[in-house]
């Protein structure tokens, strides 16, 4: 079993970025954490014993091997229980030379240390009751947050928001299911000790709560790997060049030719705290060009992937009837996933805009710029952003980021629906408790009250070495 392995090592790693740096950190874990760093230590002021000092104190020395000194350290001794992990930690923060980094990892794997797996230092907080399995699994997305949004999250469910949520849930369906266990001990006298209408009312409640959880990941999947915005359009329409202009930087090929993108093109840009991919696509239409027709075609794909599509258009070239008919023609392509479909109409350097807002005013929230001047851009990123808004992105208090707890919380919900059903139906208690028990087992395995090796193992294999 997992547990009884991790407790009899102590570990080592790593838990600075790999490469060259002004300082590098070094992890160890385990209960002979700190004597396996006093054989290679030696301080300032003479030998001292770092297992006799008090916890949570730096030091200042050599690491030694033998008469050898590799570096001038700092040592950092963390004490069991009040640690990381809940064991004895060494952190050893030395010169971050690559030569440095390998010389004292090997010395302390000679002195019965162990390279640390993936996330093993995590998985240990987990085992030792610091983090729940929902806070650890946290910690990998607050290691990888890209934006102040996916930022704000990770830190809300890695102190603990989300798992408090889902055990309250779990602690007030136990007390029913406790009920209804207890009745079918006395099933032949036929006595009830679960109130049938408070466990209707408490049943409804939870699978309303579940369902706003499970709603929330559509908003918490884009907080956490970025909104998908397809630029899409004719050829020409100036969609690279818009690309370039929000991202300051040549990313995309502009060219006077029709159909220059043949491949769909993918960047991010942080607007606000918020996390934003966008992808340049082929120009949509009717071509010969065997390569251009698999462009457009993934361009139909990128569509179907993306939560806001902006159709950008030539004013100059299309009339608003003709702006309808491509809406049209862009519904009926495709499976309307996408949240928003954001009309903005391109090269109003070129155009009289009054006569554009009255030829397009039966478009709302239509919008007119210019990608190659640099007119009212500011304005599309606004949009882009009232889209989060609306959507309350980044506000709630618990959001669902994470695919496994999503699946969970489908898995609970299912079960406490046939449990509304068995109820309404007069159903025995049997059958309720058999539900019961499986939305309690979806709901524990959030959290890793119930878990199973090879679930830790899946989990941790994705977290990086030091961590």
């Amino acid at each position: 079993m997992i547990n009884n392995q991790i407790n009899q090592d102590t570990i080592c790693a790593l838990a600075s970025p790999q490469g060259v740096g002004a300082i590098a950190v070094i992890r160890l874990s385990g209960k002979d954490a700190i004597v396996i760093a006093d054989k290679i230590f030696q301080s300032t002021h003479g030998k001292k014993e770092l297992k006799k000092l008090k916890s949570h104190t730096i030091h200042f020395g050599f690491i030694k091997d033998g008469n050898t000194t590799i570096d001038e350290v700092l040592v950092s001794i963390f004490k069991s229980p009040n640690s990381y992990t809940g064991e004895n930690i060494v952190e050893i923060s030395c010169h971050g030379s690559v030569y440095i980094q390998q010389q004292i990892l090997q010395l302390l794997i000679r002195n019965s240390a162990r390279p640390a797996k993936a996330g093993e230092f995590t998985l240990r907080a987990f085992l030792n009751h610091k983090l729940d399995l929902s806070q650890a699994e946290a910690v990998a997305d607050l290691i990888s947050s890209g934006s102040a949004a996916a930022h704000k999250v990770a830190m809300q469910q890695m102190r603990g928001g989300f798992s408090k949520e889902i055990k309250n849930l779990r602690n007030q369906l136990i007390h029913f299911a406790s009920l209804i266990e207890l009745e079918l001990d006395f099933a032949e006298e036929d006595v009830e000790f679960a109130n049938r209408e408070k466990l209707n009312n408490l049943i409804s409640s939870l699978i309303s709560h579940l369902s706003s959880l499970t709603n929330s990941f559509a908003i918490g999947n884009v907080i956490k790997n970025g909104i998908p915005v397809a630029i899409v359009g004719k050829p020409n329409a100036g969609k690279s060049t818009l690309l370039n202009i929000l991202l300051n930087e040549e990313r995309a090929i502009v060219s006077e030719i029709a159909g220059t993108t043949r491949d769909t093109i993918e960047e991010e840009l942080i607007i606000d705290g918020i996390n934003f991919r966008f992808i340049d696509t082929a120009g949509i239409r009717e071509t010969q060009d065997s390569i251009e027709n698999i462009g457009v075609s993934r361009t139909f794909e990128k569509i179907n992937q993306s939560t806001v599509v902006i159709y950008l258009f030539d004013v100059n070239e299309i009339t608003s009837g003709e702006l309808k008919e491509i809406e049209k023609s862009i519904l009926q392509k495709t499976d309307k996933n996408f949240s928003t479909l954001l009309f903005v109409g391109n090269k109003i350097d070129k155009a009289d805009i009054h006569s554009l807002e009255k030829e397009f005013l039966s478009f709302e929230n239509i919008i007119f710029i210019s990608a190659k001047e640099n007119i009212n851009l500011e304005k599309l990123k606004k949009s882009l952003l009232n889209f989060v808004n609306e959507n309350k992105i980044g506000e709630s208090d618990v959001i669902v980021t994470n695919v496994r707890h999503y699946e969970a919380l489908q898995k609970s919900n299912e079960a406490l629906t046939n449990v509304l059903k068995a109820l309404s139906e007069n159903i025995a208690g049997d059958f309720l408790a058999v539900d019961i028990r499986k939305a309690l087992h979806h709901l524990g395995e959030i959290t890793g009250e119930i878990s199973t090796d090879d679930l830790l193992e899946n989990i941790f294999k994705n977290f990086c070495i030091g961590k």
